[in-house]
């Protein structure tokens, strides 16, 4: 099990959501309120150089849980204003906020996951207009949190089934078209684990094929895992959030 961190950038996870009070609120407030609060975080993206934002809409909310992101910046003072940002008052008081700080996580047994590119960006996109939002309902998105038991790294890898997990996943990588993975790996640990991994396939079959090998024995009996299904949460307009270099 070697630890490979890819770069020096601080990744937020972040679950989100509105609580019932954002709904109390009238049409022209919550605009009014949406508007300040998207103005103050592309301040914060242009000021410290946001890489990249993904949202995720999950497909059945828990609670006031409803939406996740990984937030990237190239250090953690950008991180730390972005969370201080966002729950800033008006706005901010209508929110559910459950942050983690993460960096990207790829080790070599990890190279083959594909990475999607990321959507083209009109000349004269303003993301200070915002468009209707909607979730993209081409693929589905596996949010995938873990990582091994206690004691686990004690366990030889041929006992624990290490090879013959990544020759499992990387078959249903193929035969389900796995379009996008990436893994993080939490700066600390919570509850569910010191692991994300997210999976993106273009049908439901993807999902639940990798799901069960990830589970499979014997490795599925070293691992801990949570699993969440989501849809991308308009990538077209935050696509557009980070700073174009020449701008």
């Amino acid at each position: 099990m070697t630890d490979s961190s890819q770069g020096d950038s601080v990744v937020i996870l972040f679950r989100g959501g509105r609580l019932p009070q954002w709904h109390q609120l009238d049409d022209e407030q919550r605009l009014d309120y949406e508007r300040q609060h998207v103005d103050l975080m592309l301040s914060v993206s242009e000021h410290h150089s946001l890489i990249g934002i993904h949202g995720y809409r999950l497909l059945t909310s828990r609670n006031s849980w409803e939406r996740f992101w990984t937030i990237e910046f190239t250090n953690l003072a950008g991180a730390a204003a972005w969370m201080s940002a966002e729950v800033e008052p008006p706005y901010g008081h209508y929110g559910f906020y459950d942050y983690s700080l993460a960096r990207r996580w790829q080790p070599e047994s990890l190279a083959w996951l594909p990475r999607k590119p990321e959507p083209s960006v009109a000349p004269d996109a303003d993301p200070h207009v915002i468009p209707p939002l909607t979730v993209d309902p081409s693929s589905i998105v596996v949010l995938a949190f873990g990582g091994w038991r206690r004691g686990s790294d004690q366990v030889d890898p041929q006992t624990r089934g290490d090879e013959d997990r990544q020759q499992r996943l990387q078959e249903v990588a193929r035969e389900h078209d796995l379009i996008h993975g990436e893994v993080f790996r939490l700066l600390g640990t919570n509850t569910e684990g010191e692991f994300l991994g997210i999976l993106e396939f273009p049908q439901l079959a993807g999902a639940e094929a990798w799901i069960e090998a990830e589970k499979a024995p014997p490795a599925g009996s070293y691992h801990k895992r949570n699993y969440h299904l989501a849809r991308r949460w308009a990538p077209e307009y935050f696509v557009t959030w980070p700073p174009r270099t020449g701008d």
